[in-house]
């Protein structure tokens, strides 16, 4: 165990304590929920650099890594969707959860098969990142901020981050094929 791998199983443990959050503070803007959020969000581009920096990529950081992002970021848009039960919300969302599993089931595939090429992130998967969690931040804070909404703003940027997942996806799909 390494301390990109630590940082990432913190981020695994900040999840249910995110949660836990989210229902105990339920009025209002989420202050603490955003904050564990937050801090959650950096550690997933911190565990990365880091592994990289200090030469600790590890088999169970590749796997660990991908699992804890993807609790992350299902477990908050259905804390999003929990409180914003809607058409609007719903329709990223959706895209954004379908997208993290077909893309995963990919990975596996490719692992598999044994594909001379393994499936790398691309750069539009790196931008639906950033929108992403920047936009479930914002949705989770669910407050103003000098009388602007910040769901109106997280809102504008699921969809951005939405249609990035479609355009990653469509680039991982096609690299499979080409293989």
């Amino acid at each position: 165990m390494n301390i990109a791998n630590t940082i990432t199983s913190v981020r695994i443990i900040l999840i249910p304590i995110m949660a836990l959050l989210f229902f105990l503070h339920s009025d209002g803007p989420k202050y603490y929920v955003t904050f564990v959020f937050i801090i959650a969000a950096i550690s997933d581009y911190l565990d990365g650099y880091l592994a990289r920096k200090m030469n600790q990529v590890s088999k169970l950081g590749k796997f660990l890594d991908p699992v804890a992002d993807k609790l992350l970021v299902i477990t908050s848009l259905l804390l999003i969707l929990n409180e914003n039960n809607n058409l609007i919300i719903f329709i990223p969302i959706c895209i954004i959860v379908l997208r993290e599993m077909i893309v995963s089931a990919l990975r596996e595939w490719v692992l598999l098969e044994s594909f001379s090429k393994p499936l790398d992130v691309n750069k539009y998967g790196k931008f639906k990142t950033l929108f992403q969690m920047l936009s479930i931040g914002f949705l989770l804070f669910n407050g103003t901020v000098f009388t602007i909404s910040t769901y109106m703003i997280g809102l504008y940027g699921i969809y951005i981050a939405a249609f990035l997942s479609l355009v990653s996806m469509i680039i991982y799909l096609k690299d499979v094929i080409k293989s």
